[in-house]
């Protein structure tokens, strides 16, 4: 093709000619003046006027922005795509993380609508050595997914990390587990697809480095993994697994329990709704999206749970004694009034009764013959 403007002739991707060929562009500057007379011979072409074009500079800023991504983007793999496990890949994806899933239940098309690629062999998927594996998988099933892992087809300083909502159990398991040489970081995003589906801003993540190597690499691609929560406005939170199961345990575990005995209770809305309800309101709402298997988890694998639970059921048996306690007084002033001098009488004669039903004085009538 010939492109030219009033003082410049370009051929642009020309076709082989037994003439001439061109493998490159080629700008001609002529004058207007001594354009040829278009030529209807066979071999040489008429010119015909597309556009004027101009050399594109190489885009340093677009190239700049893909070494970057490629620079601090990681591998990872996420065990249990659930629907927690759906929901961080969502803003995984948006940090341009390169994302791997397994599951035991085929997400293999939702998995490729958002983008990941999904393996319905953990085998398969090790061989592809990300970076990170993450477990998002239910508390119950933890130890029984980590005795069938292939650790052997992966890189032996992979970082591991979970999600659970307890602490010190998965952590266990990790050191139990997992080959010495690989990292583990235990990890706590203390909302979910509910509380956390419109921003993570303020939400608290807690997190505990178990072990990370010495190499800088590897210290390098821990802080990647956890600047994913640091730049979405997630407040963190470092402390150890066991602070972690006995702050959640007086937090989460009582949520949860208050959500699912009023969700058990019945509530509902109502037009006359005040603040307060709608809160609770919220909270069943909250709660009652979660498995059975995640609130029995957080009971279960939580050594201060039970706890928390017995100091519930005494908080609620002591208001109902307060409450029938008040109960009892008024009743017992309905039925017998407020006489206060009777009241005082039967007082007076019951400080005078012996353990076995006798007088402490003798009676007037024989107080008199004694003194007569």
């Amino acid at each position: 093709m010939l492109i030219f403007s009033p003082t410049t002739i370009r051929f642009l991707n020309p076709q082989p000619l037994p003439y001439l060929s061109f493998s490159h562009s080629i700008s001609l500057t002529l004058p207007l003046t001594s354009l040829p007379t278009p030529s209807k011979s066979p071999h040489f072409p008429s010119f015909h006027i597309n556009c004027i074009d101009a050399a594109q500079p190489f885009d340093y800023e677009s190239h700049l922005k893909n070494r970057y991504i490629q620079s601090t983007s990681l591998k990872i793999a996420i065990i249990g795509f659930g629907n927690f496990g759906q929901f961080l890949s969502k803003t995984f994806l948006r940090h341009h993380h390169t994302l791997l899933a397994h599951s035991r239940t085929n997400y293999a098309d939702l998995a490729n609508r958002l983008g990941v690629s999904f393996y319905a062999d953990p085998h398969d998927l090790f061989e592809q050595h990300p970076d990170v594996v993450l477990l998002s998988t239910s508390i119950l099933s933890t130890e029984t997914l980590l005795k069938k892992l292939p650790f052997q087809r992966l890189r032996r300083n992979t970082l591991f990390v979970d999600v659970l909502s307890v602490k010190e159990f998965p952590r266990n398991l990790f050191l139990k587990y997992l080959p010495p040489d690989f990292d583990i970081l235990c990890t706590h995003p203390m909302f979910g697809p509910e509380s956390g589906k419109t921003s993570w801003a303020g939400l608290p993540f807690v997190y505990d480095k178990v072990r990370i190597g010495d190499e800088e690499s590897r210290i390098k691609r821990c802080d990647k993994f956890l600047d994913i929560f640091e730049k979405e406005g997630c407040r963190m939170v470092e402390m150890s697994c066991m602070e972690h199961d006995k702050y959640a345990a007086g937090s989460q575990f009582v949520t949860h329990t208050m959500g699912r005995v009023l969700e058990k209770f019945g509530l509902e809305s109502s037009p006359i709704n005040t603040k307060g309800y709608e809160t609770l309101l919220n909270l069943v709402e909250n709660t009652k999206g979660d498995s059975f298997d995640l609130y029995y988890g957080l009971f279960m694998y939580n050594q201060n749970a039970l706890e928390q639970l017995e100091r519930l059921d005494m908080a609620f048996e002591s208001i109902k004694k307060d409450l029938f306690g008040r109960l009892h007084q008024v009743y017992r002033k309905q039925l017998f009034g407020d006489n206060n001098g009777e009241v005082e009488k039967k007082r007076s004669l019951a400080q005078k009764l012996l353990g076995n039903g006798s007088l402490t004085e003798p009676p007037l009538d024989n107080v008199r013959q004694d003194g007569s």
